[in-house]
């Protein structure tokens, strides 16, 4: 009788045991056809057309697609950018414009090609040097205010109908190229110089006659004499336009342009209106382009130097001090009168803040990195 009882009652185990996982199964299949739903939602991407304010062989052009690469996966392919470069849709300066009346959705730009609506703008990537670089002011950007400042140009005092995000801290600019090799700043007294944003006022300053072109028409304007000299960002950009065959003359370091970057902008209703984790994505996104970006930027700025001297066989120099000298006395004049706009004034007194300290300790902590260079590469340096 108690085997008979036990055999039932490991019957009764047995189908409980049944019934269970016959259960578990069907819960499981019903949460998998839960899951599919979301997974069927992503399958219908979200595509937004964007263009660049450059070529499409610039490298600037690879960095706006490793962007773009990054929101894709990081997106799990439900959030796509269609990248397009300048001249696509709209021109390379007039990609603000098509952003905030919702041509594009999203452009891939620097804030100097739009100072001409708010010199302010400039202060975003092109603005004085007070000793910090420009990781030092993108990171002003993130954890010194320059973000919410940022805001209140675009959105407040210009009203316009955009979200931006910053990416890349951009190594110096160089002076640039010229005919010849320029000694100190009275050389370059009265040369046609292409130079954009707030390096425009600082090189007028110091006597040249300044025109803003994007990269594209630079090389035509050379040709036809419109300008004699020119810089642009890097020596891989630099080749690309083809600068080495119409100058051998080049001049690294400069105060012109020693801290900028990407400026990443979208429609702002487009924008406003994705689901919040895709909104993140598109900001989040531009920090992970930091990295992709200053790494190609590290690879191929330093390959195509060497290329350029001992493939072009162009000069390359360290610009003389007097004219760094020169530019930072012609930064005051021009900042002098711009400090009347409240808001420009506003603006400069965070960054200067921000560089007194985060630059002290840069300054005071860094190690003497051409020391080191000297040691193991003796000679190497031209100065």
């Amino acid at each position: 009788m108690t085997k008979h009882r036990n055999s039932d009652s490991k019957n009764e185990q047995t189908t409980s045991r049944r019934t269970f996982l016959r259960s578990a199964t069907g819960a499981a299949a019903g949460g998998s056809a839960l899951l599919a739903a979301p997974n069927i939602a992503r399958a219908q991407s979200t595509v937004l057309k964007m263009q660049g304010s450059w070529g499409d062989q610039s490298i600037f052009s690879e960095m706006a697609r490793q962007y773009a690469d990054r929101v894709d996966v990081m997106s799990g392919g439900s959030l796509k950018i269609d990248y397009l470069p300048a001249g696509a849709v709209v021109q390379a300066f007039q990609v603000q414009d098509a952003c905030h009346d919702g041509v594009l959705d999203a452009a891939h730009t620097v804030t100097a090609y739009w100072y001409g609506k708010n010199k302010a703008a400039s202060l975003f990537g092109t603005g004085p040097v007070f000793g910090a670089n420009a990781a030092q002011i993108l990171a002003w950007i993130h954890f010194g205010g320059g973000k919410d400042l940022y805001r209140e140009l675009v959105q407040d005092v210009l009203g316009l109908d955009l979200v931006g995000f910053f990416a890349m801290p951009m190594p110096t600019q160089p002076l640039g190229w010229f005919k010849e090799q320029i000694a100190s700043a009275d050389d370059m007294q009265g040369l046609k110089y292409r130079t954009v944003g707030l390096a425009t006022d600082i090189m007028q300053g110091m006597g040249l006659s300044v025109t803003q072109l994007p990269g594209g028409e630079i090389i035509p304007a050379l040709e036809r004499g419109v300008i004699e000299a020119f810089e642009f960002n890097n020596p891989t950009a630099d080749s690309q336009f083809g600068a080495q065959d119409v100058s051998k003359h080049y001049h690294m370091g400069s105060y012109h342009q020693a801290a900028e970057f990407f400026e990443i902008i979208f429609n702002r209703d487009t924008f406003e209106s994705l689901p919040a984790e895709h909104q993140a994505i598109l900001e989040h996104a531009a920090e992970a382009a930091n990295t992709a970006n200053f790494g190609l930027a590290m690879d191929r700025y330093s390959a195509d130097l060497q290329k350029l001297v001992n493939e072009d066989g162009v000069n390359v120099y360290r610009t003389d001090a007097s004219i760094l000298q020169a530019q930072l006395k012609s930064w005051d004049r021009v900042m002098e009168g711009l400090l009347q706009d409240p808001f420009f004034a506003k603006v400069v007194d965070s960054q200067k803040a921000w560089a007194e300290r985060v630059a002290f300790y840069d300054i005071m902590n860094q190690a003497d990195y051409k020391l080191a260079y000297d040691h193991y590469f003796p000679g190497k340096l031209p100065f």
